[in-house]
């Protein structure tokens, strides 16, 4: 397999909102499926709402964590203007899932620059394939607001070569018996979006 051949996915979005614990999810489901992978996160100021990013790369063989810019197949954005800061790492013909979420960044909140608009008909004028999911109302509607990371992996999951079922192990896995439920019912909310 040659780098080509390597899948790019690059998860963005604000501190708080579960990133970290998706690509960690993500990885788990990528290895149980018996390919190699290989994950680069960065912090930030996370836990002042600042950007969290993971680089999750994966195939037969990885041997880097970071994707260079222009070779993301798949961005998804835990909130919407996050679409906007990552599209020089996207190739020409990658898909862009974006939860319709907003969190103003504190210059928006100061009133020192508007949040910008027209983000998805802007991606949709230069992306083939833009996916709007509004995950924080699909994951109210699973049970528990926290699950909106994985409305979003569910989403994510029908572009990946990986079975449900290997899925569904690791999400049983990855959480205390009683939030497996929830968080299965949030997972397949995602996929049918």
């Amino acid at each position: 397999m040659t780098d080509s051949d390597v899948k790019s996915i690059l998860l963005a979005g604000v501190g708080g909102q579960g990133i970290l614990r998706a690509s960690d999810i993500m990885c788990m489901a990528i290895m149980e499926a018996g390919l190699d992978v290989k994950k680069s996160e960065v912090h930030g100021m996370a836990q002042r709402g600042g950007c969290v990013t993971s680089h999750v790369r994966y195939g037969n063989k990885v041997y880097s964590p970071l994707a260079k810019q222009g070779s993301i197949n798949l961005l998804v954005a835990f909130e919407k203007m996050e679409t906007l800061r990552y599209q020089n790492y996207l190739t020409k013909d990658a898909t862009v899932i974006v939860n319709t979420e907003e969190i103003y960044p504190p210059a928006v909140n100061s009133g020192d620059f508007p949040y910008p608009e027209d983000i998805i008909l802007f991606l949709k004028s230069n992306y083939r394939q833009v996916k709007e999911i509004d995950a924080t109302a699909l994951a109210r509607e699973s049970g528990n607001l926290k699950t909106a990371n994985v409305v979003l992996l569910g989403a994510i999951s029908t572009l990946m070569n990986i079975p449900e079922s290997i899925w569904g192990d690791v999400i049983k896995n990855a959480f205390p018996e009683k939030l497996v439920k929830v968080n299965l019912t949030a997972f397949q909310m995602g996929r049918d979006a």
